[in-house]
């Protein structure tokens, strides 16, 4: 394997269907590639700390926006109840773009984006990915914690008069994060309206449409899903993580008993946004286990195998 190390950092668009996704790539092909899928409400953006300190450690680094999220296309004004915002069609979006990768990918999935990775390592042959990193989520998760987020999610519909007053807000969502969000950071994840109100950077319909009403009724479809897996598996969970539970993990440890499982202590749901780099000292690990990376292309504190 090649590890190609040159400056490399590309935004792009990619055609899925009806839709353009934005994607983000650092590092040319040739590098063990990671596809990241974030979680649902987030962006692309989620990764920028994670696939920057990767992307050094010698990984092709690929994000992107999902549909209806971040700069990625948003359906069409006036489609029925947000119809197309359904887990098949993310999971069908996840599918393309690790094909169109020159490798089959190490998928790195959060929240929504770990769910569409099981559920294709675990039903798509062959097997779409190299290996399966999962960040915060199993087949089964704790319902109070998923109604947190979709409740902030819901909480502004009228948006923020200023960036100062959104990052007021996150920071009472978040308030394991010690600095608040900058204008800078904040501009990626909110519009401004015709009205001159800022709001969340994603598609309203999310919300309305099959996302939301399908997830508690995928469970058993992704439980099956999981004791199908035949890829490597890293389960990485915050200790203080409101939507998986150490009874969660146990169970997804009894679906797919080759996965590993490391528990980030001072991480809540958010893994990578709270220890991001210790949760990159982890990706680096479990990507040694598969190949090895130049020893002076590592995080620090990243352990040879």
């Amino acid at each position: 394997m090649v590890h190609d190390i040159r400056p490399f950092h590309a935004v792009s668009r990619f055609r899925v269907a009806e839709l353009n996704l934005a994607i983000e790539t650092r590092n040319p092909a040739g590098n063990p590639t990671l596809l990241f899928a974030h979680g649902f409400g987030q962006t692309r953006g989620a990764w920028n700390s994670a696939a920057a300190t990767l992307a050094d450690a010698g990984c092709r680094c690929v994000t992107f926006d999902t549909r209806g999220h971040g700069e990625s296309d948003r359906l069409a004004a006036g489609a029925d109840s947000g119809a197309g915002y359904r887990m098949d069609q993310f999971a069908d979006d996840l599918l393309r773009l690790a094909a169109a990768q020159s490798q089959p990918p190490i998928m790195v999935g959060a929240s929504m984006g770990g769910l569409l990775g099981i559920v294709l390592a675990g039903e798509v042959r062959p097997t779409p990915f190299r290996a399966l990193v999962l960040v915060d989520i199993t087949p089964r998760w704790e319902t109070a914690g998923v109604e947190r987020i979709l409740a902030f999610m819901q909480a502004h519909p009228d948006g923020f008069a200023n960036y100062a007053e959104a990052a007021e807000q996150i920071a009472a969502y978040l308030p394991q994060r010690r600095e608040r969000k900058s204008e800078e950071q904040l501009r990626p994840l909110l519009r401004e309206g015709a009205d001159g109100r800022l709001r969340w950077h994603w598609d309203p319909a999310l919300l309305a449409g099959g996302v939301v009403q399908e997830s508690e009724r995928y469970q058993p479809r992704l439980q099956a899903a999981a004791a199908k897996i035949d890829v490597p598996v890293l389960l990485l969970s915050g200790a203080r993580s409101d939507v998986v539970s150490r009874a969660t993990v146990a169970e997804f440890l009894q679906l797919a008993p080759h996965a590993r499982h490391v528990e980030l202590p001072h991480a809540t749901h958010m893994v990578a946004g709270d220890a991001n780099d210790a949760f990159a000292r982890e990706v680096v690990r479990f990507v040694q286990s598969l190949e090895s990376l130049p020893a002076d292309r590592q995080p620090a504190g990243a352990v040879q195998p």
